[in-house]
């Protein structure tokens, strides 16, 4: 079965730009991927930084697709010109944003070696006018709908970006020890801690309050609690306050684990 891997957020964790080694590091780390998954598919997302040439054809030669942002101009813009204006009528009518979209070619004035295709998104809100724009290799069979591929594909990126950034707040930036040895091991504890409160969060507190809570608030709402702690050979008993906010989604929490592991 072919995996679909999508390394969101990869390019803006190792290099912010193309001159500062993209290519060279997408190389290394896609080659150590198919070294495991031959025929994995690999779909690269990143903001308007990454629409260079270079990096474009070299995912074109290698069998990666990518999705980027791209930044306007007034040719973009004037290629919105009657998404634009129905998306305005459509806010004024209404008083809500309003978004229409486009699916061109698109092929800058000097850069690109290539014409491209590019989604077009024409947004009026209340405040004006928000045209946004992406380029993308993926085909027309692949993903056809321009509000998918900007919406459902592009933008969870900014989702990525969250989980990247949550995991300071299990302390992934605590390398102060003397040792890089030292503080590699800190960073996999932190990795390891957040893979365990993210588990608890989708399988345990997905019927909860705290379905989408960050892990911040999981950990100061439902690790660092009170409690009465009694051990026996089989056993580890927790006894928490019955005055406990969030006693009842600490049982479900504890139900729904207990399900799900159980029959793993």
């Amino acid at each position: 079965m072919r995996r679909l891997a999508v390394l969101a957020e990869a390019l803006a964790v190792i290099a912010q730009r193309h001159d500062e080694g993209a290519v060279e590091e997408m190389a290394r780390i896609i080659t150590q991927i198919r070294k495991k998954w031959r025929w994995v598919r690999i779909i690269l997302r990143g903001d308007s930084g990454f629409a260079t040439d270079p990096l474009m054809r070299w995912c074109e030669a290698n069998r990666v697709d990518y999705v980027f942002g791209l930044a306007r101009n007034s040719r973009l813009e004037a290629a919105l010109g009657h998404q634009a204006a129905e998306a305005k009528r459509r806010c004024l009518a209404s008083g809500r944003a309003a978004r229409v979209f486009r699916d061109f070619r698109y092929r800058t004035l000097d850069s690109w070696g290539r014409e491209r295709r590019v989604i077009g998104k024409a947004e009026h809100t209340p405040e004006g006018a928000n045209p946004r724009f992406v380029v993308t290799s993926l085909k027309h069979a692949r993903l056809a709908d321009p509000r998918a591929l900007y919406e459902d594909l592009y933008c969870a990126r900014g989702e990525a970006e969250n989980r990247i950034g949550e995991q300071f707040e299990l302390f992934a930036d605590r390398a102060s020890s003397a040792t890089m040895a030292a503080n590699q091991l800190r960073m996999w504890f932190s990795a390891m801690a957040y893979v365990l409160v993210d588990t608890l969060r989708r399988v345990g507190l997905r019927f909860t309050q705290f379905a989408d809570a960050s892990a911040q608030t999981i950990r100061l709402k439902l690790l660092k609690l009170g409690a009465q702690v009694r051990t026996s050979v089989r056993r580890i008993h927790f006894a928490i306050a019955s005055g406990c906010p969030n006693k009842v989604e600490f049982e479900l929490a504890h139900i729904y684990l207990q399900r799900a592991f159980s029959s793993a």
